[in-house]
């Protein structure tokens, strides 16, 4: 990734309506975003000029404000021709695009109701979340202290910032340890996400994956589901503690920033990347590539 500051880029933004230079994308410091996390956003993908899925994610996006108490105040249309607008604006085909939705600075303290929605979408270039030279030699995950929490404390359906404070603190854990990244587990004991990913395990031809009813049911998740499916591969979405682990031969994360990536090390267990890793990342690449330039 480049290595300039995210606020000293060149380009646009789009910023509640219009579009701004990009380092006049700025809010005040007592945002209350910042200080209460009342934010939510969205990772999405551009790969040859098209954003993969933007409706859902627009969506996503619409839903997770409401679940964190306020509206978007733009319709899925509305933002769906930003980014994509964004998007050839700023001379990219693949990209990483970012629509985020926050509380702003008119009032500061837990109660906010009568704060400004605003709404902005950043688009740049950003390679795979893991080095695409080590995709199917796999990855290493360190084993998370902290857990995904109860859905009766945190609004788990809403892809919202608060949620991944523990993320951060867990992955820079993992990174100073030599890992790539960390597995998480639910408040329960059970396998949960790694800290920005959904994770997939296979055994006898058969895929499992956590049952997703305390973290983000991701919408790669769904579309690697969907993807085995079409290829005849029986998927188990289910209850799975750590220790069942050792009985898993391949294991791999996904997610618009991770895309599919194969895991050889979770903690103390190990895996190998196979034939289904193969054939996942492989029909991955080809569902997100433009008809237009699959026909090519």
């Amino acid at each position: 990734m480049s290595a300039i500051p995210f606020d000293q880029r060149d380009g646009e933004i789009w910023f509640n309506g219009e579009f701004v230079a990009w380092q006049d994308a700025k809010v005040h410091v007592l945002t209350h975003g910042l200080h209460y996390a009342s934010a939510v956003f969205e990772g999405e993908r551009a790969y040859g000029g098209e954003i993969f899925k933007l409706r859902e994610h627009t969506e996503r996006l619409i839903e997770s404000g409401r679940i964190l108490g306020f509206a978007v105040p733009y319709s899925a249309d509305e933002i769906d021709d930003a980014c994509t607008a964004l998007l050839h604006r700023q001379g990219l085909g693949d990209a990483y695009v970012r629509p985020i939705a926050w509380r702003g600075s008119e009032m500061l303290g837990v109660a906010a109701q009568n704060t400004r929605i605003n709404v902005a979408v950043a688009i740049w270039q950003w390679p795979s979340y893991f080095d695409p030279a080590q995709r199917m030699r796999g990855i290493r995950l360190d084993m998370a202290e902290y857990r995904r929490p109860d859905p009766r404390t945190a609004p788990s359906r809403a892809k919202a910032s608060g949620l991944y404070m523990i993320c951060t603190i867990s992955k820079h854990i993992a990174e100073a340890k030599g890992y790539a990244d960390a597995l998480m587990l639910d408040w329960r004991g059970q396998v949960a996400e790694a800290t920005g990913a959904n994770v997939f395990f296979a055994r006898d031809g058969a895929l499992h994956t956590p049952l997703a009813d305390c973290f983000l049911d991701g919408i790669t998740r769904r579309t690697i589901i969907d993807l085995a499916r079409r290829r005849g591969i029986a998927v188990h979405e289910r209850a799975i503690m750590p220790e069942e682990m050792a009985t898993f031969s391949e294991c791999f994360l996904c997610g618009t920033a991770a895309e599919v990536a194969p895991v050889t090390e979770i903690g103390p267990y190990r895996f190998t990347p196979g034939e289904l890793c193969r054939r996942l990342v492989e029909d991955y690449a080809a569902e997100v590539t433009p008809k237009r330039l699959a026909a090519e």
